[in-house]
Order: structure tokens, then sequence, then C-alpha cells
């Protein structure tokens, strides 16, 4: 079943993608294999076809909407640390031999290595219906959706002022063509809905936001789920009406499920990639087998997680995404990797390899990266706070991976003395250190949880959707930033 899910997806990319270039898969590898004249070690061709539509609600009117489609291919070739890489937004015969002779002169130094291609062994799943969103709803249908989800929030409560939605979706096919004779091939859905809202209260005006997505069609944004967004929306802003400054100092903090486990993914993930371990720039080098966290604390990247945001059938070099151990009982145990650099680490790639599109180079990236859980009663974790912060929201941050060291803005947060949430504060930033954050977790709760769907990840220039996830924590010894 699996196998004809697959031949089904190739079939459709070799429709769109390959048949009004006049190409044949065999005649495609044949293209490419001159790659291989100037002893480099392995190319790929990658293809891809996107077709995007966003909207956006603003005081009950649509004040933009968008339709785009960009499709092209990228050709590669890759001899030892060094990469040649051109791409072409025409798909015809003719661009792609050009593109071929172009990286065959970038690559014209390149020294034969011939090991062959460290490759998964799995086969990929059906992690999502091979649908276009776009077309699941009408254009008019789409703007009552936003209609409907600003009238939830305005109804939710009389300081509700201002009130923006917006709601996007994409549809790419991607084909994938390798040096080593593999195809392979993925049509992948993607939706998101958002909603931003402004409250205001003798003068005092204050923001929330809530928004969600994955890999499936846009009637999954039903109206229950659309007034859950916008409840959450509203209670964020409500909150913050009431928030004081947030103190300052170093403190115990309990972060909250879901979302928060963004600063997982800033602070320990990205040095977890393996590009950064190979050129020994993350903090993480040199440490495999070596205990970098607290007893309980166990780190997985999944991209084999069914309608997530992060998930892949296969990464963007072709290979079957999978499940990663990265730490498992506080001890190091992997790393994420695409291709080149498993191959130079003598290691197998994990499905790992991900491009923002054609025009860009793949290289090792997270999927969907979250905490287990352990053992704890959410409620017990915060009672068990003497004097500190809960943080349940997060927004942005940044991370140095060659230290660890992040900076991260809560967006939510509450001052708590003797276990008790005593009020809402505002202003409020985590300061630490990565692998030094992970070995002062003292609880972890029973209450994994995964971000709703909004997660996008930035590295070196490219973007890609990502989803993060955590149960309840207990850290000690966080710096707090406040105003306080």
């Amino acid at each position: 079943m699996k196998t004809d899910i697959f031949l089904s997806h190739l079939s459709t990319a070799e429709n769109l993608l390959l048949m009004p270039a006049g190409l044949e898969s065999a005649q495609l590898l044949a293209l490419i294999k001159p790659l291989m004249s100037h002893q480099i070690d392995f190319g790929d061709a990658y293809f891809e076809y996107t077709r995007s539509e966003s909207w956006s609600l603003e005081e009950g009117k649509v004040k933009a909407g968008s339709f785009s489609i960009d499709q092209g291919v990228g050709i590669r070739a890759v001899s030892g640390e060094k990469t040649a890489f051109a791409y072409s937004d025409e798909i015809s015969k003719a661009a792609i031999a050009e593109a071929v002779q172009t990286t065959r002169a970038i690559a014209a130094q390149g020294q034969a290595r011939n090991i062959k291609l460290p490759a998964s062994t799995r086969v990929p799943a059906a992690l999502y219906e091979a649908i276009d969103p776009i077309s699941t709803l009408d254009s008019l249908s789409k703007v009552r959706l936003l209609e409907k989800l600003e009238q939830f929030a305005r109804t939710a409560d009389p300081r509700i002022k201002q009130v923006m939605a917006s709601l996007s979706a994409e549809y790419s096919v991607v084909l994938v063509a390798r040096t080593d004779g593999k195809i392979a091939a993925d049509i992948r859905p993607l939706v998101r809905v958002g909603i931003q809202v402004i409250a205001e209260h003798n003068g005092r005006r204050e923001e929330g936001y809530c928004g969600a997505g994955g890999r499936y069609a846009i009637n999954k944004f039903d109206e229950p789920f659309l007034k859950n967004i916008a409840a959450q929306a509203v209670r964020s802003a409500l909150t913050n009406l009431e928030a004081r400054a947030a103190p300052a100092g170093p403190m115990t903090v309990v972060l909250g499920p879901g979302w928060p486990g963004v600063l997982l993914h800033e602070a320990v993930g990205h040095g977890l990639e393996g590009d950064h371990i190979r050129k020994n720039s993350s903090t993480f080098a040199g440490r495999l087998g070596q205990k970098v966290a607290a007893k309980g604390v166990t780190v997985i990247d999944d991209g084999t997680l069914a309608h997530r945001r992060g998930s892949l059938s296969i990464d963007d070099e072709g290979n079957t995404t999978e499940r990663t151990i990265l730490i498992e009982d506080g001890i190091l145990k992997g790393f994420m990797q695409d291709t080149q650099n498993a191959r130079l680490m003598k290691t197998v790639t994990t499905g790992n390899a991900r491009r923002e599109s054609f025009a860009h180079l793949p290289m090792p990236r997270m999927t969907n990266t979250y905490m287990l859980a352990g053992t704890e009663d959410p409620a017990e974790i915060i009672a068990s706070l003497k004097d500190g912060i809960y943080c349940s929201n997060f927004g942005g941050g940044q991370v140095d991976i060659t230290n660890g060291k992040f900076v991260f803005s809560c967006t939510e947060a509450w001052k708590v003395e003797n276990g008790k949430l005593l009020y809402p504060v505002k202003g409020a930033t985590l300061i630490g250190n990565g692998p030094e954050s992970l070995g002062r977790i003292t609880m972890i709760g029973n209450d994994l949880e995964l971000d709703q769907g909004v997660g996008v990840c930035g590295k070196e220039g490219q973007s890609v959707p990502v989803g993060v996830g955590q149960p309840t924590l207990k850290i000690e010894g966080l710096t707090v930033g406040g105003t306080a």
C-alpha cells in the first residue's frame, strides 16, 4: 500500500514537473549523469512546484490577498566538503543541461572519493494526504472563515478593540533525482491560520496572538477550532492587561508545555545539527556518549509525525525521514544528518536534509523537535516553586551555538510565590546557556504537548516549517531579565 502511494506521488510529480519539458525519469537520470564526469562524490537534481495563497483581514475587511506559483530545478554536485550548485526557474532539457554544465565547471577541481552514499533503509510513510489545500475551500468561504475568527474574538470581551486575522495555504510537489539512480517524490500540503488581537482598558493597550496549522486541508479549521484559537489570543491579551513589571535576577523558572519548546529548539537543537558538529562549531561537538543533560531528559527529532507542520515523508535529498534520539536520559546519543555531513562523519543520514526551495542548497535541519514527558504532575511542579516565574508562552529569541548562550522573551509569564500564581508579569526575558540549562532541569511534567503548528526555523538565510514541543519543566538558576 505504501509503495502504491509513493508510486502515485512519483507519477504526479513526473506529470507536473517533467512531462511539460518532454522528459521521463530515465532521460532525467541521463541528463544529470555528466555531473559524475569530474570525479565528484555524488550529485542530485531537485525539482519543485509550489502554489501558495494567503489572505489577511483587519477591522472586518480583507486587507491583502495573494496567489503565487513558483517552480524550478536546482542541480548540485558534492566533492568532499565542497559543493557546486546551479538552479533555474525554467524546467526544460536545455535549462537542466546548462545547469549541469555550470555545476560541472564549478566542481571541476573536485577529487573522487567513490564512497557509497549512506542511506536510510526505512520505507517512507504516508504522513499526510496528497491534497491541494488551496482548492479545498473557495475564496468566499476563506474570507468568511476569517470573518468568523474575528467575530469570535470581538464577542469574547468588550475590551478587544482591534483584530487582525490571516490564512495561508501551500501546495508543493517535489521530485529528487540522484546520481546513484534513486528517484523520489513527495506531495506536501501546508496550511496555517493566525489571529492577533489588541485589548484596551483604562488607556492601556496589550496584544495577544494565537496560530495553528499543519499538513492537512483548510476545512480542518471548523468553528470549534476557530473559537479555540480566538479564545487563546483574547486570553493572552487580557492577561497582559493585568501584568506588572517582571522581576530580574537569577531564579527558578517553570516553563509551560508546548510552544515553550522553542527554547529547546534554539538553545539545544541547532547545536545538534550535523554540519555544526562536523565543523566543531557547536558546544556539543566531541561529546557523543557523554552526559549533557539532567537524568530523565530525552530529546527527539521526529519527522514522521502525521500531519505535523515539521513532518516530511522524504527529506529534500529523497531520504526517508526518521525518529532520531538526540539525548536519552541525559546522555548525548546522536545528531541530525544530511547526506554530505553523514558521509564525511562516516555515519548514516537521518533524513534531516532540508532546503527552503529549489534555489537553495540542502543542509541538516530540524523537523519536529521535542522533549519526552516525565512523571511529575504539572500542578505539583508549580506548587514546588517557592519564588520564581512561570512562563507559559514565548516570543522571539536568539542563541549562539558555539557556546550555547541564549536570550528569549516571554509573552506570557506569572510571578510565583509559595506555589501560587500571584500576578502576570510583562517584559521578562530568559538568559542562560543551553547545555547548562539542560543540566539544571529538576522536574519534568507528564504533560508533553506539541505546538499548534506555527513554527518557522531560520538558518543561514533559509526558512523552513518546523514543530517544537515539551512537557512542563522546572529549571533552576536561570537569569531573568526584567524591569522591576
